[in-house]
């Protein structure tokens, strides 16, 4: 078969470290020697990896991608060597593997003559792009639950003023929600609170806000509210960032982009 990489390593990434394989021509022409070693997954450690591989003078580095165990070996050799990063699934799946063959081994042979595919690594920007909008995703599925979990809550008092508004957390939810936790429990005094097109039912809010509301559920309604309010304030932080990110790249900032972390370019890397 043939040969593509003539030195080339493969690693088999953990949480704690990585066992890798370079492949290296040997004394002999058309042999091949491999050489196994334990690198740790602290940063010091892959550091002193990428010494060895750069010594070796590698010229690709496969590695399964498991977990987010290899972000830190990828993000930290990625300025120094040619890296791929494998569908570990894809890696083992291929006709031929024995099952005495370590991953790392099996990552060489494959790295070797050609025979995986690596996954897309967006450049740094976008990495940074996405931990922003993944981020600002869950945390406002967070604040849906929350809002769900507090709407169930004023239910089970018998206060059915969501059956009015479809918000429970409209402008007239919340001053509701402001004053049935300040110890205002009178229907007539609630229906006031009424914002917008909902004064025009105040009728319909006053029989609505009747219900068995407690200090105990003002305590549990209370800490609802300020989970999220600091919920919101998160979510308009992560929308602030990702604004700006985006206004920093201007149009087209997808192109051309630089895969480096900004801490490698400061250094000159």
């Amino acid at each position: 078969m043939e040969v593509v990489h003539e030195r080339c390593a493969g690693m088999d990434i953990s949480k704690r470290d990585a066992k890798v394989c370079v492949r290296t021509p040997g004394a002999r022409a058309g042999t091949y020697r491999k050489q196994l070693s334990v690198h740790g997954a602290m940063r010091r450690d892959i550091t002193a990896l990428g010494d060895h591989l750069v010594a070796e003078h590698v010229t690709l580095v496969v590695m399964e991608a498991t977990g987010d165990y290899w972000k830190p070996f990828y993000y930290g050799l990625e300025d120094r060597l040619d890296l791929m990063l494998v569908n570990a699934r894809h890696a083992k799946n291929l006709p031929g593997r024995k099952t005495d063959i370590s991953d790392a081994q099996w990552l060489t042979e494959l790295a070797a003559h050609g025979l995986v595919r690596g996954s897309f690594i967006p450049p740094w920007p976008i990495r940074k792009l996405r931990d922003l909008t993944r981020q600002r995703t869950l945390l406002t599925a967070q604040r849906t639950r929350e809002i769900q979990r507090l709407e169930k809550l004023i239910e089970s008092t018998g206060i059915k003023y969501t059956s009015i508004t479809t918000r429970t957390l409209g402008v007239s939810g919340r001053e509701f929600l402001e004053a049935l936790v300040a110890g205002e429990h009178s229907p007539v005094a609630l229906a006031t609170l009424a914002r917008g097109r909902l004064r025009n039912r105040t009728d319909d809010l006053r029989v609505a806000l009747e219900g068995d509301f407690t200090s105990h559920h003002g305590a549990l309604v209370r800490m609802g509210l300020d989970r999220i309010d600091l919920l919101n304030q998160h979510i308009a932080t992560l929308t602030r960032l990702t604004e700006a990110l985006l206004a920093e790249h201007g149009l087209g900032w997808a192109r051309d982009l630089p895969r480096k972390h900004p801490r490698d370019q400061q250094h000159g890397s």
